[in-house]
């Protein structure tokens, strides 16, 4: 499984920061950010998907946006 990079947060001081990953085979998306522990927002996201146990919700900076959505356009499929 070849990973690429998009980025990582720009204002994040050292290596432990939230990213963004691709998989170039599947198109899969991987992101390394915060785990979510709130349990208002976390029963919130429930209502709409339920979380199985090997699940868990990242948090990303809403800066991040834009490699995310360059990722997005990379793994776009063209029909």
């Amino acid at each position: 499984m070849a990973l690429e990079f998009y980025g990582k947060d720009p204002e994040c001081p050292g290596n432990n920061c939230p990213a963004v990953f691709r998989d170039e085979e599947t198109g899969d998306f991987y992101f390394q950010g915060e785990t979510l522990v709130d349990p208002t927002k976390l029963a919130q996201m429930s209502e709409d998907s339920g979380l199985s146990d090997s699940e868990s919700i990242v948090k990303l900076p809403a800066r991040m946006a834009e490699m995310i959505v360059e990722a997005c356009r990379a793994g776009a499929v063209i029909r």
